[in-house]
């Protein structure tokens, strides 16, 4: 009996929307980081591409626990002397509320160029409508313990 490995152009791709209104953000990462690489999926092969497209809505109400909206901070160096930059979630939040959740999700991506190719396949809006009805996108329903 010979090992089943899909090629990527075998792969068929579908559009999932995920609703992250009332969801924990790490746990909604983890799910979307899931989807992305393809793991729901009985054909997956860690290195070929060969999860879905994800479409997150709602990304303003994404919540987080604890006091996380004021400790955690996003932190970034521009290389320069100086050139520190940091920035509570809060603020962040107010700010550009998408990049929460694409920044939780990168970081659950792995950190090659598959995960680059991967990462391009997630689209976060804010508010809850989209621009991909022309892709007859199914709505994805996440476990409980998602939910906060």
């Amino acid at each position: 009996m010979k090992t089943y490995c899909p090629k990527s152009e075998e792969v068929t791709r579908e559009w999932l929307v995920v609703d992250a209104e009332g969801k924990t953000l790490g746990r909604l990462a983890a799910e979307v980081a899931n989807l992305l690489r393809g793991k729901h999926k009985p054909e997956f092969t860690p290195h070929v591409d060969c999860g879905d497209f994800v479409v997150v809505v709602n990304a303003e109400k994404i919540q987080v626990s604890g006091k996380k909206e004021t400790d955690k901070f996003y932190r970034r160096h521009s290389g320069f002397p100086g050139g520190f930059k940091e920035e509570s979630l809060a603020h962040l939040r107010q700010r550009r509320p998408i990049a929460i959740i694409e920044r939780a999700v990168r970081g659950m991506l792995p950190h090659t160029r598959l995960g680059d190719q991967q990462f391009t396949k997630l689209k976060v809006y804010a508010g809850a409508t989209h621009p991909h009805a022309a892709q007859k996108p199914a709505q994805h329903e996440l476990p409980k313990h998602v939910t906060a």
